[in-house]
């Protein structure tokens, strides 16, 4: 499939701090997997093998990850910013790396959508772009679509109160774009496509078709959202690489060693080479990335706990994300919280 793929993985991610104080938001792990690595395997399985990095913020942790894309069998290109250029100014950027026929993505969120079916879509309709939209159930939080019977696009709605719009579709962050549409984004500022360049090309009259197929979607904007995700995926309401919890509620490494006196109650993921000591509590929703140590009689529910995790004896963890290389004390309690290296945060409930 000659269609390349846009990433635009330059935000700071300021709303997930303190998880990205030091990691760029697509290199956030998903089941032990930067969020990056995961959507692009996915792209992969629909033979989109081209990809191209639009980086900004800690560009050198993704470029050092990811390198030139041959260990995860696609071709990777990389775009830099030196100043945050917003959504259609980091795409104007990428130009001359485009395919005529490109995709766009916000490289901040996990979905379903089926991107081969999208691509059909969009050909068919003879768009010049294509919008995945999401259903909201208060869209007055965010920018909303309208459109008409045919799919098209008749509206955008900046955070509309109720009485203003009947549609509950938002902006996925997913998007097909035929290269022409760069002619409209100005080069050498910052551009915003969805307040900017969106509603300029409407006015214009061009062809924009929404895709409304999404049925899993979640934008991994807070540190309570990065939570719900893993939870989501142990329910089995989003596939993520080889696992699928809808059939199987448990997931545990063949290399983890497990006490046998202690519980394991699904649905729970762990990893390589996790140690589980005597009379511990693992689950359920908890997630338990490679070569995480949990001490005799410790705790851990509703969690998502980082690689190289020591949750000493008798600790409690629940509904907290605890961070690589960080120690939870003997006897101590992690409640709604977010465990760094340095410091501990509290999740907003």
């Amino acid at each position: 499939m000659n269609v390349k793929a846009l990433f635009l993985a330059g935000g700071l991610g300021t709303r997930l701090r303190p998880i990205t104080n030091d990691l760029p938001k697509p290199m956030v792990p998903i089941m032990g997997k930067p969020l990056l690595e995961r959507n692009i395997e996915k792209l992969k399985s629909y033979g989109i093998d081209e990809v191209v990095l639009s980086t900004c913020y800690k560009p050198h942790k993704i470029d050092k990850y990811f390198g030139d894309g041959k260990k995860f069998g696609v071709k990777i290109s990389y775009i830099t910013e030196d100043k945050p250029l917003g959504t259609a100014g980091a795409i104007k950027n990428a130009e001359e790396l485009l395919s005529d026929t490109f995709l766009v993505f916000n490289a901040d969120i996990l979905s379903d959508i089926d991107i081969a079916n999208m691509i059909r879509f969009h050909k068919e309709k003879g768009a010049l772009a294509t919008i995945a939209v999401t259903k909201v159930d208060n869209p007055s939080a965010y920018g909303v679509i309208e459109h008409d019977d045919d799919n098209f696009i008749t509206a955008f709605k900046e955070k509309p109160q109720p009485h203003e719009s009947k549609s509950n579709l938002i902006n996925a962050g997913v998007y097909i774009f035929e290269k022409e549409l760069l002619n409209h984004i100005p080069r050498g500022r910052a551009v915003s496509i969805e307040r900017e360049t969106y509603p300029l090309l409407l006015e214009k009259g061009y062809k924009m078709a929404v895709y409304n197929k999404c049925g899993y979607w979640l934008d991994l904007g807070t540190p309570g959202k990065y939570l719900k995700v893993h939870k989501d995926i142990l329910k089995g309401l989003v596939p993520i690489g080889n696992y699928d919890f809808g059939q199987n509620r448990t997931y545990i490494s063949k290399s983890a060693k497990i006490d046998r006196s202690a519980k394991i109650r699904g649905p729970v993921y762990i990893g390589e080479n996790v140690v589980i000591g005597p009379s511990a509590v693992i689950g359920p929703n908890a997630v338990l990335f490679d070569d995480a140590v949990v001490g005799m009689g410790a705790k851990v529910v509703d969690s998502v706990v980082w690689d190289n995790v020591n949750v000493e004896r008798g600790a409690t963890v629940v509904n907290s994300v605890i961070m690589s290389n960080c120690r939870v004390d003997e006897d101590s309690e992690k409640y709604n919280s977010v465990l760094t290296e340095n410091f501990s945060e509290p999740i907003a409930v």
